[in-house]
């Protein structure tokens, strides 16, 4: 049987020596500590704990040397979602009153509420980021392949990350198009029947522009297998930062426990 990756048996998939310290790290412990903090921070719920896991999350994107600004551009998704939780939570949850707006009552049940959450998904989202965020796909793929995730998941994932780009242009060309007709959109029938019409050709163009992809591969002698030029291998430094951030995450959930 054959399997969708096949390593070289001599060289080692690595980064290059000058790379940040958390890039050097093996992809399959980048992963798996991601996973292990999300889950940690999901199931605190603790103040003290969940701003812990926030300053982790800062201290992981500071040792990964990550591009401050874009990564406040790429956070900006999370952050909008934090300012709607503030916003609405206060009003909607029962509890002991904090403010009045005419007919409406803020709570500080709600008020913390929305705090934790927010807590919760900065600490997910950066650690994310600097963890995660930081694999090229080829080595995420087979760093998920080789944590036994199944192959043609880890292929169906693969493809769709090189051809997301592909369809977003497919998509503009469409739009230009749309704009060179006169097509202005409003909330009326036409436009929606018009925006049902897009989606369903760009549907169909996808599906077409599959095909000609598989034939093509076909034609250069792919069989469902990727051919990798190295092997992932645990050194010493994936063991003592596994280590290291069990024991911090450990220290802090004794911390929250008591």
């Amino acid at each position: 049987m054959s399997h969708a990756f096949g390593p070289h048996p001599v060289q080692h998939l690595s980064p290059l020596p000058e790379a940040p310290w958390l890039q050097r790290l093996d992809a399959r412990v980048r992963i798996l500590a991601s996973v292990v903090f999300a889950f940690f921070l999901v199931l605190s719920d603790k103040m003290p704990v969940l701003a812990a896991g926030v300053f982790i999350g800062l201290g992981l994107i500071l040792m990964a040397r990550l591009p401050i600004v874009k990564t406040i551009k790429r956070t900006l998704g999370v952050d909008l979602f934090i300012v709607f939780l503030l916003v609405l939570l206060p009003f909607t949850t029962p509890g002991e009153a904090w403010f009045t707006i005419g007919p409406l009552t803020a709570t500080w049940d709600g008020f913390f509420r929305a705090v934790e959450i927010s807590l919760k998904a900065m600490g997910v989202i950066l650690a994310l980021l600097a963890l995660v965020g930081t694999l090229e796909p080829p080595e995420f793929g087979y760093a998920l392949y080789r944590l036994r995730i199944p192959e043609k998941l880890v292929l169906i994932m693969l493809f769709t990350v090189r051809y997301l780009n592909v369809i977003q242009r497919e998509y503009l060309r469409m739009r230009i198009a749309m704009k060179a007709r006169a097509f202005v959109p409003r909330s009326n029938l036409h436009t929606w029947k018009t925006f049902g019409y897009l989606f369903a050709m760009l549907l169909v163009r996808s599906l077409e522009r599959s095909e000609r992809i598989h034939a093509a591969m076909k034609c250069r002698g792919f069989t469902g297998r990727f051919y990798l030029l190295g092997e992932l291998k645990l050194r010493q430094h994936d063991g003592i930062f596994a280590a290291l951030f069990l024991l911090t995450l450990a220290a802090l959930g004794v911390w929250g426990w008591r």
